[in-house]
Order: C-alpha cells, then structure tokens, then sequence
C-alpha cells in the first residue's frame, strides 16, 4: 500500500511537472537566442549576449525543484477572474487584485505578470549596478516568463484541456509538436521602441496571446481525428498543420517583446556601458577607486558611508538586495571633493545581506552590509 501511493504522488508530480514546463527546453532557447535580430545597433554590446541567453533560457523551470514559489510565476489563468470573463482585462498591479480577491487565490492563480515585472525591475538594477553577470541571467529569467506569456496555455485555466475534453494537450502542443517542427519555426527581427509603461504591456500581450487557447484545442480534436491517437507523427503534423501559423507569430512576438524589455530596462537605467569594467566590484576606472567603507557592519540602526572623492561630482548612493532588487536611494545630490561621511537609518531594512554603492557619471563602487535586527 505504501508503495502503490508513493507511485502515486511521483504520477501526480511527473505530471505537474509536464503540465507545467513551458515551450520545453528547445522552445525558451528559440525565443531567447533570437531576441537579438530584434536588438538596436546602440545595443552592439548586447549582441554577445544571445548564446548566454539561450543556454540559461530554462533555469527559471529547473528551480522549481528548489524553490517551491517559483511555480505560480510561470503562469496565470487569468480566465477564473470574473473581471475578465466581463471586461477582457484585470487590474494590472499586484496589490489592486489581492485587495479584490486575497494573496491565495491570486498566487493558486499564478502571478506571471507580476513577476515579469518584478524580473525586469531586478534587470534595471543589475544595469544600474553595471553587473553584468546578474544583468545577463536576469535578462534570461525575463525570456522565459515572457515565453510563458505567449504560451497560451499558460495563461488558461484549461491549461491542459481538462475542461474541453483535450487532456494532455499542454505537452503535446508545447514540447511533442515544438521539437518536431522546430526547423519550421522561422524567426525574424523587427523594429523596437522604449516602453512606458511596462506592467500594461505585459498584460497587453498576454490578453493578446489569449484568444489562441480555443484555437488550440480544436486543433488537438482535429489532429485526432485524423490519426486516431495523440502519440504518432500523424497526429503531430495535422496539429502543426492547424496551430503551426499561429505558433511561428507567437515565437516571433516574444522574442520580439524580450528585446524590447531589454532594450527599456536599458534605457531606464541610463543606458550604462556594460562593456566599460568586468562587474560592480572592478569597475574600469582609474580614479574608481573610492575608498568606500561602512560601519558598524553588521547594523541594526544607523549606517556610516564614508568614501574619498578625487574631484566634485554629483553622488547618487544605493542600497540592494542579493537579488539586484533597489531597496532606496539613499542620496543623490553633489557632494565636494575630499573625504565624504554620511549616516543613514536602515532600521527599517529586513534582516539579511544588501550592497551599497556609491556612484556618480565616472565612479562606481560597492560594499557588502549584513542588517540585522533586535
């Protein structure tokens, strides 16, 4: 007995599993190896970058075993909110729909949007910080989650054709048919522009990639109907045959919206030469060295900056996470040259470790800081 529900839990999560992996491996390379053909020729330096986002274009999927949240942000059946079966849209921020509903039905849900969102903010940080390796992998986490948002089946409740008499559709469009057609998905670059507002937008092409979802399941009946089964080349090739157009535009279109994240996280972050030093902490600079120390260290309360400057210059001071994540500007205005001491309250500050750098238009430098609290 003991055995047979063992077996039975690893059934459920082999499914979950398949249930829940967007595009396969093969897909998430496509669509992150091919934001590039869309890239500016002000973002050369990002060129480089497309082998690195591919090969980590699923490392959002494989923390899954590690990180038991990590689940939801690869999906939101946005069709179990009443506001959009009425209106065809939901209130976009994260706090607005928790205040309708409650954080447990928007996280079972799934909060893809939102966490889209907070990955291209962690993206803006990382260039800010000129940290290029979290820049690039962040960059890749970002592919993924808009991978799944021009997955339609990510974004349904009937994610797996449970409610249509389609079950097992999700691995069979989105990995069965992908890596057998894959040389048919022809990818191609086009024209980007700065995005404004970043939180509609991911919710624009998700409502976009919605209407897709009906298509696809009628496409699976029909696919059966011809071969008689769900496992045969037959079977694969009348799907592609049916959702294969579809499916190419919506390939496109992501890789498309990934190079236009990039390239405004870029813009947001003031458009940093990331080419100009190896990383925050050796940034290429020589005058970059500012003598920056902080004390006590670890803090509780009050934080000292002090630092040397060798010329006048407008300082902006920050504060972040291990995850990139900006927890505040603590200045931001000009300061002399010579040495510079300033204190700070971080009393509100979670316990953990954060960074602080200091910056201006020719300096960078930054120093870890353990808080901890009484």
């Amino acid at each position: 007995m003991k055995l047979i529900k063992i077996f039975g839990k690893a059934v459920i999560l082999l499914v979950l599993f398949i249930t829940l992996i967007s595009w396969g491996y093969t897909g998430h390379r496509i669509i992150n190896q091919n934001a590039s053909l869309s890239f500016t020729p002000e973002m050369e330096q990002f060129m480089s970058w497309a082998s690195i986002l591919a090969d980590h274009a699923s490392d959002a999927d494989y923390r899954k075993d590690e990180d038991p949240d990590e689940g939801p942000r690869h999906y939101i059946d946005i069709d179990n909110y009443a506001e959009f079966i009425l209106n065809g849209r939901i209130p976009s921020t994260y706090d607005s729909v928790v205040a309708l509903y409650n954080t447990a039905f928007v996280i079972e849900n799934g909060i893809l949007p939102w966490a889209t969102k907070r990955t291209y903010d962690s993206l803006v940080s990382s260039f800010t910080r000129f940290d290029r390796e979290k820049a690039v992998l962040y960059a890749s986490d970002l592919g993924h989650y808009v991978g799944d948002g021009h997955n339609p089946l990510h974004i349904t409740r009937n994610y797996n054709g449970q409610y249509t008499g389609n079950s097992g559709i999700h691995s069979r469009y989105e990995t069965g048919m992908i890596n057998t057609f894959q040389q048919e998905i022809v990818m191609q670059g086009s024209g980007i522009e700065y995005i404004t507002d970043v939180q509609d937008y991911i919710f624009d092409y998700i409502y976009s990639n919605y209407i897709y979802v009906d298509s696809i399941m009628l496409a699976d009946d029909y696919a059966q109907s011809v071969a008689g089964n769900t496992s045969s080349y037959q079977y694969r090739e009348a799907l592609w045959e049916k959702t294969g157009t579809f499916t190419v535009s919506l390939f496109n279109r992501s890789a498309h919206s990934l190079a236009e994240l990039i390239y405004s996280a870029w813009i947001d972050a003031g458009k940093p030469d990331m080419n100009s030093g190896p990383g925050i902490f050796e940034f290429n600079n020589d005058k970059s060295d500012l003598s920056l120390k902080v004390n006590p260290n670890p803090v509780k309360e009050s934080l000292r900056v002090r630092f040397d400057l060798p010329e006048t210059a407008r300082i902006k001071i920050g504060i972040f996470d291990l995850e990139g994540r900006s927890h505040g500007i603590l200045l931001n205005e000009k300061l002399p040259a010579g040495s510079n001491e300033l204190s700070f309250i971080v009393s509100n500050l979670p316990e953990g470790i954060y960074f602080v750098s200091v910056e201006s238009g020719k300096f960078l430098e930054a120093t870890k800081v353990v808080k901890l609290t009484d």
